[in-house]
């Protein structure tokens, strides 16, 4: 009876990789930029270490190591997609720092990746970062258009 008087808490959700920052709809995948996965963002990066968004428990570290999803105290599921098709590298140029289950603060680096090696095997490295239950949120980007990991916010997240 009193939940719809309660104030609702936005997720700040920060760039987990420094570069630019682009509209989802412009990642060519159709996957992401048709939202299939959820509304969110994508950084094309300019090098340097993956970190942590927002402040929750790793829920999610892909066999190829290539995409970790995390879990705020709200259940607000963020997911990062480093590259384009990079499940085929079979977890080639990731290493991964965190586990599942394990609980991260904005700002903890989650992996390091042999951009080098990479960007030369794969279509893109541009990097999605997505809300996979925004159907159940709603979404406000921020203007920012270029980012550094962990310290640019890119979005902001509330239970609709």
């Amino acid at each position: 009876m009193f939940a719809k008087f309660m104030k609702k808490n936005k997720v700040q959700v920060f760039s987990p990789l420094s570069g630019q920052v682009i509209p989802l709809e412009q990642v060519p995948d159709p996957v992401f930029s048709q939202k299939m996965m959820g509304e969110g963002v994508a950084i094309m990066p300019t090098g340097g270490d993956v970190v942590a968004p927002i402040d929750g428990t790793v829920v999610l570290i892909s066999k190829t190591k290539h995409a970790i999803g995390i879990r705020t105290k709200d259940d607000t599921e963020v997911l990062i997609h480093v590259g384009l098709e990079t499940v085929t590298l079979k977890g080639e140029g990731f290493t991964v720092f965190v586990n599942e289950g394990d609980v991260v603060s904005t700002g903890q680096k989650l992996m390091t990746v042999d951009w080098d090696f990479i960007k030369d095997k794969v279509p893109s490295i541009i990097t999605p970062v997505v809300i996979t239950n925004s159907a159940e949120r709603t979404v406000e980007y921020t203007d920012a258009s270029a980012s550094v990991a962990g310290d640019t916010l890119v979005m902001s997240v509330s239970s609709k």
